[in-house]
Parts: C-alpha cells; sequence; structure tokens
C-alpha cells in the first residue's frame, strides 16, 4: 500500500511537470525528454525508488503497447498542425526526405550494423529501419507550432512531414527484416508475398483508409447541419477518438495504421482548413502525447540509472551511434535535398535533426514478437544508446540553432488569419 502511494505520488508529480517544464525550458539549452530521463535517473537513485521493477525493457509487450500508444497520439497532433495543402510541390522536401533521405539512411545503418556490429541480414536491416524514422513524439521542439499559427518555415515543416510519414513508411523495412529471419529459419520464400502485401497493399490501405475516414470525419466534425457537427462539442478529446478509429480501422485490415493516422488528421484538416476547433483537437493530442512521453522517459531513465540496459554497452556500439548521429543522417538527408530551393543553413539543419525515439523501440519491440534475430541484445543496447544520444545531443542543439535560424530570415513565417467559429 505504501508503494502504491508513492507510485501514485510520483505520477501526480509528473503529471504537473508535463504543464509546468515547459514554460521553463522555453529558453534554456534543454528539452524536456531530457529532463524526463534525469528524474527517472533521480529515482531510482532515491531511497523511495518508486519505480523499482517498472522497467519498460524488461517486458518487450509493455514496451511495444506503450510506444505505439504514444506514436499514433503524435502522428494524429503532428498531422493537425500542418497548415499547407497536400501538394507534389508544397511537399517537395517532405517527399525527397521520405524517398531518398529514408531509404539511404536505413541502408547506411544497416552497413554500420553488419561492418561493425557482426549481426546478420535480417537483424542489420531491422536495426536501420527502426533508427532511420525520425521521431515525431521527441521533436516537437523543431516542428511547426499550432494550427494557423504561423510557424510553418520550411524547416520545421520539413521535419515534421517527414516525422508523420515515415513512421508508416518504415514498416515494409521492418516486415523484409522479419521475412528475412523467417526465411532463414523456414527455407521458404519471401519476396513476392512481402511485396504484395507488405508493401503495396500495406501502404495503399493506410493512405486509402486514412485519407477516406479522415474526409468523414471531417464532414461530420464541420458540415453536419443544425450546428449538430462535432465541432460544437468544443471537444478536444474528440482528436484522441479519430486516432484510435483510424488506427484501429486500419490494423483491421491489414493497413499500416501510423500512415494512417498521420493521413487522417491532414486530410480533417483539408475538409475545413481554418476552424479554430483545430486548435483544440492538436492542444489535446499534444497534452496527452507530452504526458505518456513524460512517463516512458522516466521510466527509461529510471531503467539506465539502474543499469540494466547498457550493461552490454561497448567501443562498437558507441562508434556505431556516432557515425548514425553524425555522419549517416546528414548525409542522406543532404543528398536527398540536393535540388531543393533552400539555403544551405536551412538543408544543414533539416538533414542533422534527425532524431531517435521512442518510434525505435517500437519498431524493435515488434519485430522481436514476430521473428528470432541474432543479437538481439546488441540491437536493444544500440537502439537505447542511439536514442538516448540523440535526445541529449539535439536536446542541447536545438534551442540555440533554431533561434539562430530563425534570427537570419525574420520575415519567412506567413501568419494564417484565423477564423471564427461557424
Amino acid at each position: 500500500m505504501q508503494s502504491d502511494a508513492l507510485l501514485l505520488a510520483a505520477f501526480g508529480a509528473i503529471v504537473l511537470l508535463t504543464a509546468w517544464l515547459p514554460m521553463l525550458l522555453r529558453k534554456l539549452p534543454l528539452s524536456l525528454p531530457m529532463v524526463c530521463i534525469g528524474i527517472g535517473v533521480l529515482l531510482i537513485w532515491s531511497p523511495f525508488s518508486p519505480l523499482v521493477g517498472v522497467n519498460p525493457l524488461e517486458n518487450r509487450v509493455l514496451t511495444e503497447r506503450l510506444t505505439e500508444l504514444v506514436v499514433i497520439v503524435a502522428l494524429m497532433g503532428a498531422g493537425l498542425k500542418l497548415d499547407r495543402p497536400v501538394s507534389w510541390r508544397g511537399w517537395e522536401s517532405s517527399w525527397r526526405l521520405l524517398g531518398i533521405a529514408m531509404p539511404l539512411t536505413i541502408a547506411g545503418i544497416a552497413f554500420l550494423g553488419w561492418s561493425i556490429l557482426g549481426l546478420g541480414l535480417a537483424a542489420a536491416l531491422l536495426l536501420g529501419a527502426a533508427l532511420a524514422p525520425t521521431d515525431p513524439v521527441l521533436a516537437s521542439d523543431i516542428q511547426v507550432g499550432p494550427p494557423q499559427s504561423g510557424k510553418e518555415d520550411e524547416v520545421r515543416f520539413a521535419l515534421t512531414s517527414e516525422a508523420g510519414l515515415n513512421d508508416g513508411a518504415a514498416f515494409p523495412f521492418v516486415y523484409l527484416a522479419i521475412a528475412i529471419a523467417l526465411s532463414v529459419a523456414s527455407g521458404e520464400p519471401f519476396f513476392t508475398r512481402w511485396f504484395v502485401v507488405d508493401v503495396l497493399w500495406k501502404i495503399a490501405a493506410g493512405v486509402g483508409i486514412g485519407w477516406l475516414g479522415g474526409k468523414v470525419m471531417g464532414y461530420l466534425t464541420f458540415h453536419l447541419p443544425k450546428r449538430s457537427g462535432l465541432s460544437e462539442t468544443r471537444d478536444g478529446f474528440v482528436a484522441l477518438g479519430i486516432t484510435c478509429l483510424a488506427y484501429g480501422s486500419t490494423e483491421m485490415l491489414h493497413g499500416y495504421g501510423f500512415l494512417a493516422v498521420f493521413v487522417a488528421a491532414v486530410a480533417l484538416r483539408s475538409v475545413e482548413r481554418q476552424h479554430e476547433y483545430h486548435e483544440s483537437l492538436h492542444d489535446f493530442a499534444e497534452q496527452i502525447e507530452r504526458l505518456l512521453m513524460m512517463v516512458l522517459l522516466v521510466c527509461f531513465g529510471a531503467a539506465i540509472a539502474e543499469g540494466s540496459i547498457f550493461g552490454a554497452l561497448s567501443w562498437q556500439v558507441i562508434v556505431t551511434t556516432a557515425l548514425v548521429l553524425f555522419v549517416v543522417r546528414p548525409l542522406a538527408g543532404w543528398v536527398g535535398l540536393i535540388g531543393f530551393p533552400a539555403s544551405s543553413r536551412e538543408k544543414a539543419v533539416i538533414a542533422f535533426f534527425g532524431i531517435r525515439g521512442l518510434g525505435s523501440f517500437y519498431y524493435l519491440a515488434f519485430a522481436l514478437g514476430h521473428a528470432e534475430f541474432e543479437g538481439a541484445t546488441i540491437l536493444w543496447v544500440t537502439v537505447c544508446f542511439a536514442v538516448l544520444s540523440s535526445i541529449v545531443m539535439h536536446g542541447v542543439m536545438v534551442t540555440p540553432v533554431m533561434h539562430q535560424l530563425d534570427r537570419s530570415r525574420p520575415r519567412s513565417w506567413v501568419r494564417m488569419p484565423r477564423a471564427r467559429p461557424k
């Protein structure tokens, strides 16, 4: 009973800090994820230690489910705050990062996993697929502002849209790693089924169901007659309902739910782009996302302090992580943006700030639940160290870098007028 009360008190403190810390850290070279990990370290070192036995990495299923929830909520928030209509030219940076930079990043990380960590083909590919996507949860400091806030310069738009799209686009590579691992064990061919089902069908289902669902929810929210639309409720938790409905219905039809959630949010915005209710939906999604993120990262910090994660940390893991963060992602991002009409400074920022985060934990936990991979411990240690390193490095650099970038182009943002509620 005493431990339960202590755990409840710790959770209450985390909830309060969720609201308070972003305001305090606004102008400091610190990020909220960094502070969350620090809190977890302090708690595990305290004599009370309410987090003993709550290490999410000790339970693959728990890790998978919790990270899955926080990622889909973050994807909804990311889609809702994008003011720019979908078009090939307007989203050119997104397509470049998705179609060029991400495959190059996966290939580069897989090569490092094979050559430095000594992983087999399936495990190396899984490492690449898990670490290649940028994270929609931990990258809030470099994303666009709330709906219609005007904070949508090209750098923030590129990183926000990339984080929303590449979480779904990474899944074919995760499934390819699973298919290779299963094929090695069974000797059965895998490529045709993987390409038809895991690439063509699942992507089409994710995009199609997400877009249709977003359009339908947009009509129910904004265009029902006699002021009976969902927007009249003013309830922000409608965003959570749309998130779960889009994700669950797509997964039931064996599509990519991550992709569907982001597409549904973008489609919802397209139905009525300037209604102020979008802000309520976004704010609620962001609050839930921040709370879940804090809880998970506090547990992550506690697991780090406990020593169970990095017991197998080696120089190979450290070198691989450094190359991923400082060479592979920046180089792949730069190649993907060749010919894109942006300044060299903006391209450099987009290429460098490929933050790794909770989505990487999800992909790894998901894949390990579907097939046996050699070097599973090395995979966990590498992903955890890469995420920790990304949180610290990018968290320290993001505030001064973005402030400097903003000062260099003060007139680059265009503020959209707010519409009156209908």
